[in-house]
């Protein structure tokens, strides 16, 4: 069960909205819409695209919220912090950078000052230690760990906000019993992991995925591996299974940003070289874990190199051999091993890597064997090798059918009809 959506609560939606003279829903509609349509551009095969919005999930938070509180994990308190409105995060003097958050310095500290209700997650810290201990693997990759573990033994988890007065920021779900305050977005979004399984009424769709794996950047450690696991523990509900941490890309060495033009958006290179190039360049060339560079010169680069003249190349020098010589191959797969285990480890580069070793290996045998010219002098010998290189392309097409499923099929289509397929990728000019 893939799950992928949008969370539409909070001041920052609620503001923005404001100043283009939009309701916060229609505003929200717009963006949902935007994110929903990747599905299409990048091929996306999700089960459910989530919005914070959905009647069905502002229930189960609500449910959720009075879970928490009837387990005395939640109290009304007044309250004045630092807040980063970009961030939707109160902020401690130790996280500021000459008074800005360093993720949006574009954007003032706020102070708030109101009375708001409180997860009391200090009731948490020995327990997430505890839970952390008997599950070293929880985060992906382990170092990201080790941060919130230092975090909780050297400052201790501290109790965090969780709503906002209406009469201020209305733009949230409503608390239940109390129609004052409506839930600060960092609880109420948290939900979705398990109202998108139809929690709390479908308990057998819930407990046949749940726990499940979450997918977060690396400026979201504290709120998905403490701050939510320790809402579940309040709940009664059981700890998410993993949690992969990504790093950031930046774009010709700069962070993204709108006001210096350099925002990537996929579906505009998608419509410039193919949703399966996309997948290919973000799959191989950016790192699983850590933070990556990219520029469109980088990734024309490894379109030409890789695509259209590594694993395109071979497919058509492959198949119009076998197009010429009416070669007929016995197929079987493979172990594929190597890939698998990167993939369960989430190092995706490098099960991707396996595949390219593989296309390596392919062309070198056309290159040192000659299958082309050996077919002229000892026909059996020459198909031998094609047949060999056939087997490769099979294996070749399997491997990538997570990675790049369009061009996976039209690998295999290839190889099962005996015929050189359709140029799989244009080279580029300079």
């Amino acid at each position: 069960f893939f799950n992928f959506g949008t969370d539409e609560h909070g001041s920052k939606i609620y503001r923005k909205a404001k100043e283009e003279g939009k309701e916060p829903q229609a505003y929200a509609d717009e963006y949902a819409k935007t994110f929903e349509e990747l599905k299409q551009s990048l091929n996306l095969s999700y089960d459910a695209f989530i919005r914070t919005t959905d009647p069905h999930h502002v229930a189960a938070a609500q449910e959720f919220w009075k879970r928490c509180k009837e387990n005395g994990d939640i109290e009304l308190r007044a309250y004045k912090t630092k807040y980063c409105v970009g961030c939707e995060l109160e902020k401690t003097d130790s996280a500021l950078v000459e008074g800005k958050c360093p993720l949006h310095p574009n954007l003032e500290i706020e102070i708030i000052e109101e009375e708001n209700y409180f997860f009391l997650l200090s009731k948490y810290n020995q327990k997430l230690l505890d839970f952390y201990k008997s599950h070293p693997d929880f985060v992906v990759p382990g170092y990201r760990l080790n941060e919130i573990i230092s975090l909780i033994e050297k400052e201790g988890l501290q109790d965090f906000s969780i709503s906002r007065l209406a009469e201020k920021m209305p733009w949230g779900v409503p608390v239940p019993d109390d129609s004052r305050h409506v839930m600060y977005v960092w609880f109420d979004a948290l939900v979705n992991y398990i109202s998108t399984l139809g929690w709390p009424e479908n308990e057998a769709n819930f407990n046949a995925f749940w726990p499940g794996l979450q997918f977060a950047g690396k400026d979201q450690v504290r709120q998905q591996a403490a701050m939510w696991q320790a809402m579940l523990m309040s709940a009664g509900l059981s700890n998410t299974k993993k949690i992969f941490i990504h790093g950031f890309i930046s774009v010709d060495g700069q962070k993204m940003s709108k006001s210096l033009g350099n925002v990537v958006y996929p579906e505009e290179l998608v419509k410039k070289y193919g949703t399966d190039a996309v997948r290919y360049y973000l799959l191989r060339h950016v790192h699983p874990f850590e933070d990556s560079d990219f520029s469109e010169e980088k990734f024309r680069e490894a379109y030409n190199a890789n695509l259209a003249n590594g694993l395109g190349n071979l497919v058509a020098r492959v198949m119009k051999m076998v197009e010429d010589h009416a070669v007929q191959t016995v197929l079987s797969k493979s172990n594929f091993s190597p890939m698998q285990n990167a993939m369960e480890n989430f190092e995706f580069n490098d099960a991707m890597g396996f595949v390219w070793q593989r296309i390596q290996i392919a062309d070198h045998r056309i290159t040192t064997e000659e299958p082309y010219k050996v077919i002229k002098v000892d026909p059996v010998a020459g198909k031998a090798i094609i047949q060999f290189l056939v087997q490769d392309l099979f294996e070749i097409g399997h491997m990538l059918a997570p990675f790049m499923p369009e061009t996976s099929r039209k690998i295999l289509d290839a190889v099962a009809s005996n015929k050189k397929p359709e140029t799989l990728f244009p080279r580029l000019d300079s």
